[in-house]
């Protein structure tokens, strides 16, 4: 089963998104509806414009909650963006100490707006945020009461709502922190993801650069100290000297057959273990990778020919390209096999050069692809990528018994 971890990502902050606009929406029409009993009790101009920039406030604290994608501590957006926030709520704050009833409800709007703050702020000034907001919401309590005063006995806002509210306004920076900090869990974990899909080739390719050092670096070593005795014992005894110089060759091509056998021994790869890691590999990467096998060919030399290019071509769209989308085929023909490797993320093919960046090498530019079409030419088969529509596409085709071609072949 295939994960697509990116789209995994993108649900995982449309599901964060939704939740908190969702709770700060659910904030403010419920604080808006609160001020409709005292606005009918005791109808007035200034409750009736806070109602009004009440619900302004809550749309601008809800475009406010796409800021958050950044993280905690993100930063603000711009002056024009923080005045947009905090004036609407501000006007509402100050028209209710002049309404009856509007004691801690126009308050609450200036919460909402100074704790969505709070999110995209550093630590500290993050704090000092949710404590203005605290002392607001008291000091409007007391200085509303002060100003326009309910007469004793009547309730224009009811005990219980006006607990809910006090209780709904408690968990707003609570909600908008948490929801934040796992956005930023699920972040980090990807960021770790596609470190480990990195390493993964670089290792593999250390490995083999160590492997090449040990057996180059020995017999370098010795061939030039050979080679120096050889020239210094060139004018005193040439037959001395003719020994170092065989010597020489010697070492030189047991040097070339253990380069050669290591070669092969990495080339040797198991076309089953080479799909199974394409797609583990692109999954991690975040492209969603989807095989379609039919059947495998029994042939030693046309499964590792296959299972080189899916190796090549998967290193490719790894380095290369942005692919989303990945689709590789093995399909048994009436002449043979064919593999087919589908990415989306290639540019038009009037553009080679930035196809070549995205959808790996270009149909005649790259040492991997003209090096895999040297492999499948010499099999008897073929090698082909190019540009279909916005795809790139690279098929490779074997004969059913692969038959080396003289031509093609190579030492």
């Amino acid at each position: 089963m295939t994960v697509d971890h990116r789209r995994n990502v993108r649900t995982t902050w449309l599901y964060t998104l939704g939740s908190i606009v969702a709770f700060v929406g659910f904030f403010t029409g419920f604080v808006a509806l609160m001020m409709l009993p005292p606005l009918a009790a005791a109808p007035n101009a200034a409750m009736s414009v806070a109602i009004v920039l009440q619900l302004v406030a809550g749309v601008v604290q809800i475009r406010f909650c796409w800021y958050l994608r950044g993280g905690r501590g993100s930063g603000m957006p711009g002056i024009g963006a923080s005045l947009a926030l905090f004036v609407p709520a501000t006007a509402v704050w100050v028209l209710t100490l002049f309404a009856p009833g509007g004691a801690l409800l126009g308050a609450a709007s200036l919460w909402a707006a100074l704790c969505v703050a709070a999110c995209l702020v550093g630590r500290r000034r993050r704090w000092e945020l949710i404590a203005l907001g605290v002392i607001l919401l008291v000091g409007h309590t007391v200085l509303a009461e002060r100003i326009t005063p309910v007469p004793p006995g009547a309730f224009l806002v009811d005990p219980g709502s006006a607990w809910a509210t006090v209780i709904y306004a408690a968990f707003v920076p609570f909600m908008l922190l948490t929801s934040v900090w796992f956005w930023e869990v699920v972040l980090e974990l990807d960021r770790h993801r596609r470190t480990a899909a990195a390493l993964a080739v670089t290792r593999e390719r250390l490995r083999f650069a160590s492997d090449l050092h040990d057996i180059q670096g020995h017999h370098l070593q010795v061939i030039s100290l050979k080679a120096e005795l050889a020239e210094r014992l060139l004018p005193v005894d040439v037959e001395a000297a003719r020994t170092q110089l065989r010597d020489v060759r010697t070492i030189a091509h047991e040097a070339l057959a253990e380069t050669r056998s290591l070669v092969a021994g990495y080339r040797q790869v198991s076309l089953d273990d080479e799909l199974y890691n394409a797609r583990e590999v692109l999954g991690a990467s975040g492209a969603r990778c989807t095989l379609r096998v039919e059947a495998l060919p029994d042939d030693d030399a046309t499964r590792s020919a296959l299972a080189l290019t899916v190796r090549e071509a998967t290193t490719n769209i790894l380095r290369h390209s942005e692919a989303t989308e990945v689709e590789i085929t093995v399909v048994a023909t009436a002449g043979g096999w064919t593999l087919t490797i589908t990415n989306d993320a290639a540019a038009p093919a009037a553009a080679p050069a930035a196809g070549a960046a995205a959808g790996g090498d270009s149909v005649d530019a790259g040492s991997g692809i003209a090096g895999l079409r040297e492999r499948m030419v010499a099999l008897g088969g073929s090698l082909d990528a190019a540009h279909e529509g916005d795809r790139f596409v690279l098929r490779a085709t074997v004969p059913t018994v692969a038959r080396p071609s003289t031509a093609g072949a190579r030492a």
